[in-house]
Formats: C-alpha cells, structure tokens, sequence
C-alpha cells in the first residue's frame, strides 16, 4: 500500500480543524521525500474536497479506522512528552501496537508521520481533544484513554506527569471520573482495582456487582467500535477480559 493511498483514503473528519493543520504540518515536512514519479503531492487529488472538510457540524459522522489512527498518534505525542523525555521503550509500544493493529506495511506509513508530528511543538491539547470529542464516539474515545495509558505504562510505570497529562485529555475528551478510572485502575495494582474497574464501591452489595458488571462488560464490549475495523477490536478485547477478571476476582473474594 503507497502511503499515497493510506493517507487519502484512511481519513475522514480528521483532515479538517486543528488535527487536519497538525497532519499538514506532518505531511509538508515529508513532501521531499513522498512524492511520486510526476512530482506530485502524495494526497491523492481524488480526496481534495475531503482535506477542506472542517469539523464543526451538527451531524456526528462515523469515524473512520484512520481518524483514530492520526488521533492515536497526535495524543501519544502528547503524552509520549509529557515528563519531559521520550523513552525509547514507549516509542517501541507506539510502533509494536501499530504493527500488531495494521501490520508492518501501514505502521511503517503511521509511524513515519508519527515522527514528524513529535517534532512539532506548541501543540494545543484543548483544541485536539475538542475536535475528537466532537467527532468521535464515546467508545472511540475509551479506547484512545486505554492505548494512552498503555503507552505510559511502557516504560514500567506511569509517571505523575504522564498520569496528569491523560487526566487532562480525559477531560478534554468528555471522559467521566468514573470512566477514568476504570480504565486507569487496568494499569494499577491495588487492592481495590477491581472495583474501580467495575466503577463500583467496595462496600457494594452482590446484586449493586452483578449489575455493574453487567454494564461495564455492554460499555467496553468489542462490538462498541467494530466500525474502526478489527485492527481495534482486537484492543478493545483487553479491557472487555480485564472486566470480566475484575469481575471474577471480586466472585472469588466475596464467594458468590
């Protein structure tokens, strides 16, 4: 696959608003080097409407495998940043899940303009988030806060930086307390993790779990971003088991 053909037809409401400038950014400081026998850009002219397309409308579209994809990456940078050095081992996270998400041709492509969005400096969290937020589909967005924390967690632990930074597009992003932590207490260990996995209390009563888990397993369930394409179905299986071992640990030390 030509990164001319990943780059104009994996995207859709991402090539307008503050993330299309942070991709034209990206892709101007490639031109040299990617384009093609004519000499022509690499963005196929066929997508040309689809670059001026601006985000701000009342109708939701369906986000597309490369929205989340150049969304991923910018907010990795973010966080990837955020205590003030880049670990070599949360730049391998970054390449090793896209890899294992789209294979070595198309993450070879994402990982090239993930480079060059790492560059750019003075990138707006708010503006980013905001555009996601209203773009993007709630269970999109869980499945970016996961990702995000994973690659925090890379290089052995989350730092506090890293860890205020995610908290920070948490809220840009519309993600509940509760859901925050949910996902963050994946990447914790401590005695009440399950719970707060579950979004529940630890005093809560056997049918208050039953029912959380019930929820919990309909919010995280792989069939929630099936639209992304099985390359991110495959993430969203971790916290849907991460849910039901949760579960089951609570089963075990309650006995019921």
């Amino acid at each position: 696959m030509s990164i001319s053909k990943w780059i104009g037809g994996a995207l859709g409401w991402s090539f307008g608003g503050p993330i299309g400038a942070i991709i034209g950014l990206a892709i101007g400081s490639m031109l040299d080097a990617m384009t093609d026998s004519k000499g022509s850009p690499f963005v196929d002219q066929g997508n040309s409407n689809q670059g001026r397309t601006t985000y701000r409308t009342h109708t939701r579209p369906q986000t597309q495998s490369g929205d989340f994809e150049v969304s991923l990456l910018i907010l990795s940078s973010i966080v990837i940043k955020a205590d003030g050095k880049q670990d070599q081992r949360e730049l391998d996270y970054v390449r090793t899940q896209f890899v294992n998400m789209y294979g070595k041709d198309r993450a070879n492509h994402a990982f090239r303009l993930f480079k060059e969005i790492n560059k750019q400096k003075n990138i707006s969290t708010r503006q980013v988030c905001m555009q996601i937020r209203q773009m993007m589909e709630h269970a999109s967005r869980l499945q970016l806060m996961h990702f995000l924390f994973g690659i925090a967690k890379a290089d052995g632990s989350v730092t506090s930086d890293e860890e205020q930074q995610i908290h920070i597009i948490a809220g840009y992003l519309g993600i509940s307390a509760r859901d925050y932590e949910s996902i963050k207490a994946m990447f914790y260990n401590s005695s009440d993790n399950a719970y707060k996995i579950l979004e529940i209390d630890k005093s809560a009563s056997v049918d208050t779990i039953k029912k959380a888990y019930r929820t919990m397993a309909k919010k995280y369930h792989p069939d929630k971003v099936i639209h992304l394409g099985k390359e991110h179905q495959k993430g969203a299986e971790d916290k849907f088991r991460q849910v039901q071992a949760a579960y089951e640990q609570i089963q075990k030390e309650r006995g019921f």
